[in-house]
């Protein structure tokens, strides 16, 4: 009975701990949510700000997971590079040590009990009487850090009986080793929580279960396990997702392989600076120092080849649209020689051309492609980096003048583009509702799709748009009527104008756009017959 009754101490002792976990992380965001985001999208200023806000939002809200996808989403919206991420990631692996300190530094330390029971009495008051807001997740938290503090003395209490019962590998060679970073790895892949499998460790080195040398490796397969619910998480995750958890990996991995190599020396290292930083000789001080002390490691290995990481998982887990987004002529060794820059600036324009009409080309046949669309816009935004580069101090007066040109396409191309985007997002389509209209609307589908062939890369002929505008008036008119005869709701025919319209707009775009990219035409022409 007694070998049962300390095992289901130990199990309570570590759902108190997770539980309390789960209370504190999710008091932390819901109490100063808006506060650390906006902390976190000010970390793109630099490398230092960018892991700083990393190690400080996840000391916050005990919660490097959380920390990684508010920075995945950052950098999906656009708000944060890629290469800012990776510090703020890198950052967060080093912030996630704080829960070691704290279960060395208060949880072991002090016999807790009754203030813990204290903080879940008024941190389940302080739940109980707030509305959702800032007090409701303050109360979350306190009673979350009762909890966890009321799952440390449980897990310690259980650890000091089974360390008279069994005894653990003490890792004084290479399997032992291995097989305690396992142990920290399954842990840490079955609770969901590096955090609860550290303090795992540092409770039973502390109740003399496991040697220290034998947690730290525990410790390095908790920091390793952690990369589990990273992957799994990126499953089916966008591409930038994708290539967050990929170095999340690789930053664990580089870590725990050079914890492991040089261990001994670590733990040599530990204890000089136990002693200078005046710390206790305990265990479970001595871990938690040796977490924070290998992940600072792991930073300032990977930080000379952080811009080279970034760059290689951008070249990863490429999307189909992406692929089609990447320009193929923007160049940016030709940003200093204003006359090739601007000449790859146009070849770019004219790809971005015929991917907008590709785009209104699949919206007329019923079947709308989002990749294509998704790949312009991504131009669009490259080429305004592209620009914001550009040198103008070395310009030309000609090549000052075509440039002027072609920033007036690109406006033209960007709108023709937003307007294919509001279609998509409002699901209109240009589809046959009676046939009161399926004539006209038949005409006016075909004289569009000719047009748009015809705008791909160059200019239409004024037939084909006096046709479309033909076509366009007389689909106008008959819609107005079949409405006004009751043949045609007025929801129904309002959405079918608005589709026309936004067509019509679109077409008139790339129109401009195309006698601006036509090299034939002249180009003084072309800039005032655009203007706006």
């Amino acid at each position: 009975m007694g070998l049962l009754t300390t095992i289901s101490g130990f199990l309570g002792g570590l759902g108190l701990f997770l539980l309390g976990m789960s209370l504190l992380t999710e008091g932390l965001k819901l109490a100063a949510g808006p506060s650390l985001s906006a902390l976190l999208s000010r970390a793109t200023a630099g490398r230092l700000r960018a892991l700083f806000a990393g190690i400080a939002i996840t000391a916050i809200v005990q919660s490097s997971s959380a920390v990684t996808l508010a920075a995945i989403g950052f950098v999906n919206a656009g708000l944060m590079s890629l290469a800012g991420a990776l510090w703020v990631l890198f950052g967060a692996n080093v912030g996630t040590s704080v829960t070691g300190w704290i279960v060395a530094l208060v949880g072991l330390r002090f016999k807790i009990e009754a203030y813990a029971l204290a903080l879940v009495g008024i941190g389940a008051i302080l739940r109980l009487t707030a509305g959702r807001g800032p007090r409701m997740g303050f109360g979350l938290a306190l009673a979350g850090f009762g909890l966890l503090f009321l799952g440390i003395d449980v897990l310690r209490e259980s650890f000091g009986e089974l360390a008279a019962r069994i005894s653990l590998p003490d890792g004084d060679d290479g399997l032992e080793v291995l097989a305690l970073v396992l142990i920290g790895v399954a842990m840490t892949v079955l609770m969901q929580s590096s955090s609860a499998s550290i303090a795992v460790a540092l409770t039973a080195a502390q109740g003399g279960l496991i040697t220290t040398s034998g947690a730290a490796a525990v410790v390095i397969g908790a920091n390793v396990g952690t990369t589990v619910t990273a992957v799994i998480g990126a499953i089916g995750a966008t591409p930038d997702a994708k290539r967050a958890a990929a170095a999340h990996v690789l930053f664990n991995a580089l870590t725990a392989l050079v914890a492991l190599a040089l261990l001994p020396w670590l733990l040599d290292l530990l204890e000089r600076l136990r002693e200078l930083l005046q710390l206790e000789d305990a265990p479970a001080a001595k871990l938690a120092l040796f977490h924070t002390l290998f992940n600072v490691l792991g930073v300032l290995l990977i930080a000379p080849f952080a811009d080279r990481l970034a760059a290689f998982l951008a070249e990863r887990f490429v999307a189909p649209a992406e692929r089609l987004g990447r320009p193929h002529h923007l160049d940016h060794t030709l940003l200093a020689l204003p006359q090739l820059a601007i000449a790859a600036l146009e070849r770019e324009l004219v790809r971005i051309q015929g991917l907008c009409a590709d785009a209104w080309h699949s919206w007329l046949r019923g079947n709308p492609r989002p990749d294509t669309l998704a790949a312009g816009e991504r131009l669009i935004a490259e080429i305004q980096r592209f620009l914001g580069k550009l040198n103008r101090s070395a310009m030309s007066a000609d090549d000052g003048q075509r440039l002027a040109q072609l920033l007036r396409a690109h406006r033209y191309l960007d709108a023709a583009l937003d307007l294919a985007r509001e279609l998509a997002e409002r699901e209109l389509k240009l589809a046959e509702p009676s046939p009161a209209i399926a004539e006209p609307l038949a005409a006016l589908l075909q004289h569009a799709d000719r047009l748009l062939a015809s705008l791909s890369q160059a200019p239409a002929q004024p037939e084909e748009s006096e046709a479309f505008e033909t076509s366009y008036q007389r689909f106008k008119g008959e819609a107005l009527a079949a409405a006004a005869r009751g043949e045609l709701s007025f929801e129904r025919m309002d959405a079918l104008l608005t589709a026309a319209s936004h067509l019509r707009r679109a077409l008139a775009h790339l129109g401009k756009s195309a006698r601006i990219l036509d090299r034939r035409s002249e180009a003084g022409g072309g800039a005032s017959a655009d203007a706006d």
